[in-house]
C-alpha cells in the first residue's frame, strides 16, 4: 500500500482509499487526477489517500461488502449490494470459474462471488475510490472527482 500524505500527522488523517492496477490506464488516469487536484493546494485543502495496489494486498470480503454499501445508487442493479456491481465480468476467470452461473441474489452464490473476488482480484473492476462514506467506480476516471465536491 503506498500512502500518498507529506506528514505522520497526515498520513493518520487519510480518510480515502484508491484500489490501483498500475497496469490499467483508467486506473492510472484516476490516480493522476487524485494528484492534480491535490497539486498547489495548501495542506488543509489536500484529499489524503492511500493507495491500495489490490492485486498485491486484495480486500477481504467485508471490505468489499463494505464498498458495495457505499456505491451509489445503480439502474442496472436489482440490489444495491449486488456483487456483480464491482465485477469484470468480461474478464476470462469470471467465465472459466463459472461465475457467470451464479445468482447474487442467492445467499450462497453471492458468498461465492465475494469469495472469488478475494482469491481472484483482477476480478474486481478498477479502479474504485473511497472517500468517507462513499464510493465509486472510476469509469470514467474522472468520475473521481464526484467524491471531492
Amino acid at each position: 500500500m503506498t500512502t500518498f500524505s507529506r506528514s505522520p500527522a497526515a498520513k493518520m488523517r487519510a480518510k480515502a482509499t484508491l484500489y490501483h492496477n498500475p497496469s490499467c490506464s483508467k486506473s492510472r488516469s484516476a490516480l493522476g487526477i487524485l494528484s492534480d487536484f491535490n497539486e498547489g493546494r495548501p495542506a488543509a485543502e489536500q484529499v489524503l489517500f492511500d493507495v491500495v495496489e489490490y492485486l498485491q494486498t486484495p480486500p477481504d470480503a467485508a471490505t468489499i461488502e463494505s464498498i458495495l454499501r457505499m456505491l451509489p445508487p445503480d439502474e442496472q442493479s436489482s440490489t444495491l449490494l449486488n456483487p456483480l456491481r464491482i465485477v469484470r465480468t468480461g474478464n476470462a476467470e469470471f467465465t472459466a470459474l463459472h461465475l457467470d452461473q451464479l445468482d447474487p441474489t442467492n445467499a450462497v452464490d453471492r458468498q461465492q462471488l465475494l469469495e472469488a473476488m478475494v482469491s481472484h482480484p483482477s476480478l474486481i473492476e478498477r479502479p474504485i475510490f473511497v472517500k468517507d462514506d462513499r464510493a465509486v467506480i472510476g469509469r470514467p476516471p474522472e468520475r473521481v472527482l464526484d467524491l471531492l465536491h
